[in-house]
């Protein structure tokens, strides 16, 4: 066995010599990893160099993980080049069942899944377990598209030819996911990329690489073959650069900032890859007088709160028609400030801490920019019971040119502002570089068409929350990304079309 290979999940203890209180909690400690996994082996760095993965809530380290670079990334595509040609030759009901096995197992494991989301995440429990079912139903999906990668017919213009299209695996595909949903967003690349025949090279986000672990732990036992999962924790840039720079790594998708997604988008021109990326949002939503003021106010917390405001669907500029203003304000104030901020771990908690301090800092910048400019606070900032955690703020009369406005937020902050005209809103929930996702509330259905059309965005969901899901083509328009993640448009990004002219005479 190489030195630096490990087939067993050591005990994982921090620095101080104290494991985290909750990990007792784990059903099945080997769901801890620590180690990269490529080619089928758990890999330490060289030196066995590690960097610490800590609670957000409480600043405790959980586990100490490889820190790799270009080396491992390089590693990784040799071993996933190596697993392509029998990977993607096999049936595709093989291929399905290894999918179906993978799902049971994480279904079978959700409970500690979701733990160790929590951990390393922050969100509360209830959101990590609500993920860890969401993340499973990518790969039942894909399990069974798998066996849907049909031979399209095409009508033959030419005497004496029969005429095919066919979809085929792309190749080696890199995927880079972010820390706001550590498993779906890997599920979501990952099934759709193997049910069409790709192997994978994977860097999940240094704050929350053990739910990617995990579930390399489960693709493991449910009987994937070696090197056709890689994942490589460590150096984000040195790693993604590698993967860029790679000409077998035929796509690249990538979830997190457009700045970033830009960079990534110049690295792969050279080599010509394929991309698909889900990149930043600033939602808005719209609500207007004639909107069951109850049922905006629950819309507007479900698309506000989620994940502590750390999503990009969240609702980040939030416009009210100026007859309900008031009566909006004052009820959705009083929600805010009742909810409950605290640990994940936490059973009433309802918003954990953000990620980071540098997240904290953009959030506090942005609410006092926004009073500066004449925005009034409506709920009362309290604190929190540690330096990640932001107080969940309502702000009113927001001008459009603040910055909170202006940039993706990330945090329990919402932004309310008065509108008098369709018109008017309309232009100004356009006016942004993004378009991924818009809310409407109104009980006009020919409004809600006519919104459906003018926004600029790549979803719109009107008077609902709940959009997202396995059978839908997930993504955006402008600055938002390229390409969908989910449903059958998925596979797209994944696979070629290979047409075929046969002489029949």
């Amino acid at each position: 066995m190489n030195a630096m290979t490990q087939t067993t999940a050591p005990v994982l203890v921090p620095a101080n010599g104290d494991t985290h209180p909750a990990l007792s909690r784990l059903r099945d400690p080997r769901l801890l990893r620590e180690m990269a996994y490529i080619d089928g082996r758990w890999t330490a760095a060289p030196g066995d160099a590690r960097f610490a993965v800590n609670d957000p809530s409480s600043g405790l380290t959980i586990a100490h993980v490889s820190r790799l670079g270009a080396d491992a990334a390089g590693r990784a595509v040799d071993a996933a080049a190596r697993a392509l040609p029998a990977w993607r030759s096999l049936l595709p009901q093989e291929r399905s069942e290894r999918l179906r096995a993978w799902h049971a197992l994480i279904l079978e494991a959700r409970d500690d899944l979701a733990l160790i989301m929590t951990l390393e995440q922050g969100k509360p429990l209830s959101e990590s377990q609500g993920e860890i079912a969401y993340a499973a139903s990518f790969v039942e999906w894909y399990a069974e598209e798998a066996k849907r990668l049909n031979v399209e017919s095409v009508t033959s213009h030419l005497p004496g030819a029969e005429m095919l299209v066919r979809r085929e695996a792309l190749g080696v595909a890199a995927l880079l996911t972010p820390w706001n949903f550590p498993s779906a967003m890997l599920t979501r690349k990952a099934a759709a990329a193997l049910a069409s025949g790709c192997t994978i090279v994977a860097h999940p986000s240094s704050y929350t690489p053990l739910s990617a672990l995990a579930l390399a732990e489960l693709a493991e036992r449910a009987g994937l073959p070696r090197g056709v999962l890689n994942i490589v924790t460590g150096d984000a840039e040195s790693i993604a650069n590698r993967f860029c720079d790679d000409e077998r790594v035929r796509v690249v998708s990538f979830t997190g900032s457009t700045e970033i997604g830009r960079k990534i988008a110049a690295r792969c021109a050279s080599t010509m890859k394929r991309l698909v990326m889900e990149l930043g949002g600033h939602a808005p939503l719209i609500v207007f007088d004639d909107a069951d003021l109850d049922k905006a106010v629950e819309i507007a917390m479900a698309a506000k709160f989620a994940t502590s405001g750390q999503d990009c669907l969240a609702a980040n500029r939030i416009y009210v028609q100026r007859g309900i203003y008031p009566a909006f304000c004052e009820a959705f104030g009083r929600r805010i400030a009742a909810l409950s901020v605290g640990p994940g771990l936490d059973a009433d908690t309802e918003i954990g801490p953000l990620m980071h301090a540098n997240a904290v800092e953009k959030a506090r910048a942005q609410v006092a920019d926004a009073i500066a400019q004449g925005a009034r606070r409506l709920t009362a900032d309290d604190g929190g019971p540690g330096p990640l955690f932001v107080t969940p703020t309502l702000l009113a009369d927001v001008p459009d040119d603040a910055l909170i406005m202006r940039e993706e937020t990330f945090a329990p902050i919402a932004a309310v502002t008065p509108f008098d005209t369709e018109d008017d809103v309309v232009a100004r929930a356009n006016a942004t570089e993004y378009g991924l996702v818009a809310y409407v509330v109104t009980e006009n259905g020919a409004r809600a068409l006519r919104l459906g059309r003018a926004l600029e965005y790549g979803m719109v969901a009107i008077n609902r929350v709940k959009i997202t899901g396995a059978p839908i083509p997930f993504g955006g328009t402008k600055q938002s990304g390229l390409g969908r993640e989910g449903s059958r448009h998925g596979l797209e990004a994944f696979t070629e079309l290979k047409y075929l002219c046969i002489d029949i005479q």
